[in-house]
This record gives structure tokens, sequence and C-alpha cells, in this order.
């Protein structure tokens, strides 16, 4: 058979080759480029828990719509209504950017989830760098959002870009779906997913989400999270702050309450967790020295855990001031895993918490409140999705990927599931030391452009995935 008459028997039986290389070379050809894009995105202070960074918010989901619109795509940015602010105003939501490339009937569809916005970040918070100067050290690319999630969502952009650029065929249609609210709880993104189930994702076959990172040095892929409950706790006391020497033993103080109620919780949880120490400058060892890595696994992916984040209403500055607050506000969370119901969770939370105050005997106030009730997700790690991401990443890194659950949440992939009946993959590129929502986040120029390869591989696995 010659080489003709094989062009002819391919394009008549709608057969074509992948050619990976071309792509590849492509994409390694143009990593300063993508470098620069990133920056681009990193200079933009996207943090949707600060309302006086709104502003750069909308300006974030502008230039990702642009930036979908150069490559080609049909975009549209949704409408998801206004966030409800504790002074009783309320404040436009960041929109929703969706794009479309392709509408083969005879293809595929997948739809990319990501987002843009970030965690909050300051350099005197003990960044070496500036969070929002995007900065190359030995091959890191140093910023807040660089893997968490500008880097993901800009390799799957790029991965688009590729193909087109060089005149290539998408080998199945892809869609994207880009919020700005995931770091606080994806405000309005639930509500869109329910009006458009019947539009926008009726022809998706299968949603992809690379907001993760990877276990080890080995690439992989993730078919678990954990669920998410953060609480309010607040307790108030007197109208106003008191000094110290005045009223001290005087008053039942809110600080001390609040400590009380927070110390009663987490010693509960003691009783029954261990805390893992991570490979993160942690010098006391408090996981167990017996454990096994299966027992440490275990506590990060399956067990259900208490963090305590942070006071409001205390004084942290530096310095000395001697008073006592008239309200704090305890921030603390807890991960769930599958079978927890967060509204079920709210009002244990809230029971025991009320239960311990009312054993104080306190004048002052307790008011507990959930801003936050994300449920657990966990996939079929043999569906076809993971088979195709296993060939992908065997051909871009030469190695079979670990299986892994995630100890964090991300809220929107049970949203996906339930709503939409669609099958879901998360496809991390992250490193498992990008430091997300820490000082001196960053991603390695090596993951940032072997994870767009990875991207490119694996829409061509997934057209091979047979309709049945």
């Amino acid at each position: 058979m010659n080489s003709i008459t094989l062009v002819c028997l391919l394009l008549c039986t709608g057969v074509s080759s992948f050619r990976f290389e071309e792509l590849t070379q492509y994409v390694n050809s143009h990593e300063e480029e993508f470098i620069e894009t990133l920056r681009q995105w990193i200079a933009v202070e996207s943090d949707s828990s600060d309302v006086t960074k709104r502003p750069d918010l909308h300006r974030m989901m502008d230039m990702t719509a642009e930036k979908l619109r150069l490559v080609g795509g049909s975009v549209e940015m949704v409408d998801v209504g206004t966030q409800a602010l504790p002074n009783g105003s309320s404040l436009a939501l960041p929109k929703v950017v969706t794009a479309r490339f392709g509408e083969d009937p005879s293809k595929r569809t997948v739809c990319v989830y990501g987002h843009v916005d970030v965690q909050p970040a300051k350099k005197e918070d003990g960044w070496a760098t500036d969070p929002y100067e995007l900065t190359d050290i030995d091959g890191n690319l140093y910023g807040r959002g660089a893997s968490d999630n500008k880097a993901p969502v800009l390799a799957w952009i790029h991965t688009v870009e590729v193909y087109k650029a060089l005149n290539i065929d998408l080998p199945v249609n892809v869609k994207f779906i880009i919020e700005g609210m995931e770091e606080t709880g994806s405000n309005g993104l639930d509500d869109m997913i329910v009006a458009q189930k019947d539009s926008f994702f009726s022809d998706v076959d299968y949603i992809i989400i690379s907001d993760c990172v990877w276990l080890s040095r080995r690439p992989a892929l993730t078919y678990g999270t954990r669920g998410n409950c953060y609480f309010f706790a607040e307790v108030e006391g007197p109208k106003k702050d008191l000094h110290s020497g005045v009223y001290g033993g005087t008053v039942m103080e809110p600080m001390t309450d609040l400590i009380s109620i927070l110390g009663a919780d987490l010693l509960r949880q003691l009783k029954t967790l261990h805390i893992i120490r991570l490979c993160f400058g942690c010098s006391t060892k408090l996981f167990p020295l017996d454990s096994s890595k299966v027992d440490l696994l275990a506590h990060r992916w399956r067990h259900p855990t208490v963090s305590i984040h942070g006071i409001e209403g205390a004084f942290s500055s530096p310095g000395t001031k001697t008073v006592i607050p008239a309200k704090v506000i305890a921030k603390f969370s807890i991960r769930q895993v599958p079978n927890m119901d967060p509204a079920v969770v709210e009002k244990q939370v809230t029971d025991y918490l009320h239960s311990v105050f009312a054993k104080r005997k306190s004048p002052n106030k307790l008011n507990i409140t959930m801003v936050i009730g994300a449920k657990p997700w966990l996939a079929d790690p043999k569906h076809p999705l993971y088979e195709a991401g296993k060939a992908a990443v065997k051909r871009v890194f030469a190695v079979e990927p670990d299986l892994i659950r995630e100890g964090g949440t991300i809220p929107i992939a049970r949203t996906f599931q339930d709503v939409t009946g669609k099958s879901i993959i998360m496809l991390p590129i992250g490193g498992f030391d990008d430091g997300l929502h820490s000082q001196n986040e960053k991603i390695s120029r090596y993951n940032y452009m072997e994870g767009t390869k990875l991207f490119i591989a694996y829409l061509h696995e997934v057209s091979q995935i047979k309709k049945y």
C-alpha cells in the first residue's frame, strides 16, 4: 500500500493520525509566550474574598473571555446575580465565562471547568517575592494563583490554541466554564448550572477539572475530594472594648468564652484523630512514628477533620494592647467525607457548641453561622475517562499515574455530578509542593509546559472512547 492510498483510506474512513510530536514542539517553541500570558494574569489581584478587590475580579473575567475569543471560541459572559454583604448591601458577582470550540455531533464533547479568583496574599505575610508579580526562580514560577488555578486554566486554553495554530482539528468538541468565586464557595454558580442543565450542558459528555495537585513527583489522576463546612462562631459581650485592668476579673470575657467552646471542640477531635506532619517545615512529629503510609493517606483523604483558622476581633497587631474585645468571631472548618451531609453537620455543630456554651452560664451571646457547605465528591477510577487519563500520562511522562483522592474541597464537582449527571475526572498538573493557599505559591515551568502537553494528549485519548 503506497502513501497516497493510505492517506485516502484514512480520510475516507474518518481516521486521522495523532500529530503529537508536532503539537508538543509548538508548546516548546512558545514556552516564553505562554509564561508571559500567565505573568499578565498573575498581576491581577483577583481575590474573591475581598470586596474592595471586586473591580480587579471583574477585570480578570474580562481578560479570560478575551483570551478565549482570541483563540477563536464562541464566548458568553453569564450574569449570576449579586452577593449579599453583612452590612445589608449587595455587590455584583463576577460573571461566569463560557466558551465553545466545535459543534461536531459525531465527536465527544468535554467541558473544562476552572477558576481565576485567588486566595488573599500580601508580601508581609511571609512571601519572599511580590505575590502579584510572577517571579521565575530556578525554574519555578512564583505568584498567587500560579498553581491555583490560573496556570491550569491557561494550559487548557493553550491546548486549544495549539491545535488551532497548527490547523489541526480538535479531536473532541471543547467547552469551557470559568468562574471567579471558587475560593469563597462558588456563589451563583450552582444556580447557573441548574438553569443551563438542558442548554449549555445538554451535549456535554464529560467534565474535566484541573484544580488540584499531584501527591508526589509522579503525575496523578484524582477521583475523590473531601467536602467542607466553614463556620463562624461569634461571641458578643459588652457594647465596646474594655480596659483589662479596670474590668478584668469582673466580667465574662467573650474571648474566654470563645476559647472555651473551641477547646472543647478541638479536644473532642484529638481523641479520635491524629495530626499529620507534612513536608512544609513542621519540626514537631505529631503523627505517630509507627503509622503506615496507608494510615497517613487515610487521614488525609478519608477521615473528617476540624481546623481552626483564626479569630476576628482579637488584637493581633505588633506591640501590646491591654484590651478585652467586645466581640470576637472564630473561623473554623470541618472537612467531610462521603455520607456526611452539610445540613446535618451544621445542626450537629450548632447544637453541640450551644450546649457547651450553656454550661458556662455566660451572659454573652453566641451565634453560629455556616457560610460554606460543600459536599464531598467521589468518582469511579475504572471509568473510561480515567483509562484515557492513564494513556495520556503514559504518552507524555512515560509512567503510570498515581490514582489519588484529595484532602481539599472543590465544591462544584459534586454539583456537576448531581445536577448534570455527567461523568467527571480531575486531571491535575500542579506539583505536590506548589503551596496552594500558602506563602510562595508557585508552579514549575516543567509542570506548566508538560501539563499543557498532557491536556493535548488527553483530548486525543478521550476521542478514542467508544460511544454506545
